[in-house]
């Protein structure tokens, strides 16, 4: 009697294509103006079109890709307002964060923390940009969480993944990490406005370096609200 090959569910298939995809743009695999072509996609990922037609769709509304025409679908450029306005939401919504985690974190919040920190130096040292990547968006995600509010989690889950893909271009990694140190120390204090006050001062040097590393030197303002007022 012979095995039955078992059949992925198209949801499932779906899923797996877009989450591929998208660690692909991120890590810069696909970079911005790369075509995504179905027939293609189909034949490398070994499925239908149907689920790789889904998972474009997905990443057009997650914003990693764009239709430039009908018929072609690209790997999205970032712009400085792309940049600027994912980081005054950061600025708006992690600060605040940082805050109510002070306040409300646990041993077991801030031993995670410390555990994340702790690889995030041994990626640092090893030069491991994709680990470096995952780890640090782990310790920020840990601390949204820390802040004990689901709406503020929900708030920013749309955007984490552009979040993600725009910080990995920041490669300052031993900056990085020292910030987080800093940002970990305020929140473990317990004092909420030194929390926000090292939350702030963290989100605005990420900002002057993602946009250096995107646009230049002379591209990079203090802060996002610098560059809307310019």
């Amino acid at each position: 009697m012979g095995c039955m090959t078992k059949i992925e569910p198209l949801g499932a298939v779906r899923e797996r294509v877009t989450s591929e995809l998208r660690q692909q743009i991120i890590a810069g695999s696909l970079l911005p103006g790369d075509r995504l072509v179905e027939r293609e996609l189909a034949e490398r990922f070994g499925v239908s079109r149907v689920p790789v037609r889904e998972a474009i769709r997905a990443l057009v509304a997650e914003g990693f890709v764009h239709f430039e025409t009908p018929r072609r679908t690209v790997v999205r450029r970032l712009t400085p307002t792309d940049v600027k306005e994912l980081f005054e939401l950061r600025e708006a919504l992690e600060v605040y964060a940082a805050g109510l985690a002070a306040s409300r974190a646990t041993p077991e919040d801030l031993a995670a923390v410390q555990e994340l920190i702790d690889r995030a130096a041994a990626a640092t040292e090893a030069g491991d940009a994709e680990a470096i990547t995952d780890i640090n968006s782990r310790l920020h995600d840990r601390i949204v969480a820390m802040a004990g509010n689901s709406l503020l989690t929900e708030a920013l889950e749309p955007v984490a993944g552009r979040l993600r893909w725009m910080t990995r271009r920041n490669e300052e990694w031993p900056q990085l990490l020292v910030e987080h140190r800093e940002l970990y120390e305020a929140i473990a204090s317990g004092d909420p406005d030194r929390a926000r006050a090292h939350a702030l001062t963290h989100v605005r040097t990420n900002y002057r370096s993602t946009v250096r590393h995107l646009f230049g030197e002379e591209a990079a303002p203090q802060s996002p609200g610098e560059a809307s007022a310019s």
